[in-house]
């Protein structure tokens, strides 16, 4: 069987990633990640996504057995993204990133008013990826679904530690941490009103 790779981000479809139409049906072009109830999960131009997915260079090494630099993989992803149909078809016939619970989300995560937190945009996000253990009363702990997908995102503060954010329908997660997720700790986890 031929292998099918999402035609924004470039990574190898499988059944369990396919993103979702309007009508609920799984999407055959395009993963999760990127493509959420018919729309893109994050209007991005196609430098601001080679940015983005550089930021997964280990991945990438690891299953092609090669040890490319971000800048190297970069380079990589700006000869291969013109191939795909996102980044060659005309931008005003794509459908755009305006889910109504991410624009919630946004205002919520920058409602708590956390020093050096503020959230422009959110992306549809594995919570395999993103779930970081904590120490909780001595205890190591995760407190995400790693097969669920959150609205989520990195930012980075002034002190080069970054803050991790997990949004679904029950709860607003904030956390801080160092390079690769190291020394990870809880600075919020908030219930949502429904």
């Amino acid at each position: 069987m031929e292998q099918k790779f999402c035609q924004s981000c470039g990574m190898p479809l499988t059944e369990e990633i396919l993103g979702t139409n309007a009508d609920g049906s799984k999407s055959n072009e395009y993963c999760i990640y990127c493509y959420k109830d018919g729309a893109f999960t994050g209007d991005f131009t196609m430098e601001e996504m080679v940015e983005y997915c550089s930021m997964f260079v280990e991945e990438y090494n690891k299953n092609t057995r090669q040890n490319l630099t971000a800048c190297q993989y970069k380079d990589v992803l700006r000869q291969y993204y013109p191939t795909l149909k996102r980044w060659k078809g005309d931008d005003a016939n794509l459908p755009h990133a305006d889910h109504p619970m991410k624009k919630v989300f946004i205002e919520e995560v920058n409602a708590l008013c956390i020093p050096g937190l503020h959230v422009e945009n959110l992306y549809v996000l594995q919570g395999s990826f993103i779930n970081q253990p904590y120490t909780i009363n001595g205890n190591e702990v995760r407190l995400l679904d790693d097969n669920a997908t959150y609205w989520g995102n990195q930012i980075v503060k002034d002190d080069n530690r970054c803050y991790g954010i997990a949004c679904c329908e029950e709860f607003i997660l904030v956390s801080e941490y160092g390079k690769d997720g190291k020394d990870a700790e809880l600075v919020m986890l908030k219930r949502r009103k429904k």
